[in-house]
């Protein structure tokens, strides 16, 4: 088990690192991305995982899951004002409701919300680019 984990810690950034290079959304270094997946998924243990599991896989009817789902995989900015604001309304994620609401969480960092929402976009058998700190900060000014 620690090997199959070793080996998905040194394969996962250097493919997220692939991915960033080809949509123009670098990452400075594989370690960088690795770094940045790794404090993601402190986050998400402190503040996501007791509502959408450790596992990504959500609550039915609930919490939405987060594997694969085009709310994850879609428009960042999306993500990231979910996170700052929060929601109370019922969500239709691929053609599921869930309506349980969720706090906002403007009290993170802008860094810490870019690292957990990247972690959660490659991870749970999702891949796609990574949220930037700046993309946070820019939502977070349009909130005030």
């Amino acid at each position: 088990m620690k090997k199959l984990l070793l080996t998905a810690l040194l394969v996962l950034p250097l493919a997220f690192f692939a991915q960033a290079q080809k949509t123009n959304k670098a990452i400075s270094s594989p370690a960088a991305a690795r770094d940045q997946i790794l404090e993601g998924k402190k986050v998400y243990s402190k503040f996501c995982a007791s509502c959408h599991q450790l596992d990504g896989g959500g609550v039915p009817n609930l919490n939405p899951p987060l594997s694969k789902t085009t709310y994850v995989l879609g428009d960042k900015s999306r993500l990231i004002k979910i996170i700052l604001n929060g929601s109370n309304e019922s969500l239709e994620i691929d053609g599921e409701t869930y309506s349980n609401p969720m706090p906002q969480l403007d009290i993170l960092k802008d860094q810490e919300i870019a690292d957990v929402l990247t972690y959660i976009r490659n991870s749970f058998g999702n891949k796609a680019t990574a949220v930037t700190s700046p993309e946070v900060k820019a939502q977070r000014s349009k909130k005030k």
